[in-house]
């Protein structure tokens, strides 16, 4: 394929690369923002004796979510072991918190 078929298909393809740039940055900004506030969270339940296995469960759904796709991409184990281990954690935090709840 030369430089002038590349570009051609580069120009069909109707991605608009300033866009994708910002999604990207938007991402990562909701990322960061995400972390600061479960690790507010995390210190003030364990500040006020509360339990951390909602939150638990909340972050661990979350690593597990985005070690998947990247997993399939990839096919890197520890992506796989992350997907595994997360869902795992987040399941376990999750019937914990619902039986602290409940009973």
């Amino acid at each position: 394929m030369n430089k002038e078929e590349i570009l051609a298909k580069s120009r069909s393809e109707n991605t608009d690369e300033g866009k994708k740039n910002a999604e990207d940055q938007g991402r990562q900004i909701g990322i960061i923002a995400f972390i600061i506030v479960l690790i507010f969270l995390f210190i003030f339940n364990m500040c006020t004796n509360r339990s951390n296995d909602a939150l638990a469960a909340v972050f661990w759904t979350y690593v597990a979510a985005e070690a998947y796709p990247r997993y399939r991409f990839s096919k890197e184990k520890s992506l796989l072991v992350t997907t595994i281990a997360g869902g795992f954690l987040a399941i376990a935090n999750l019937i914990t918190y619902v039986m602290r709840v409940v009973g």
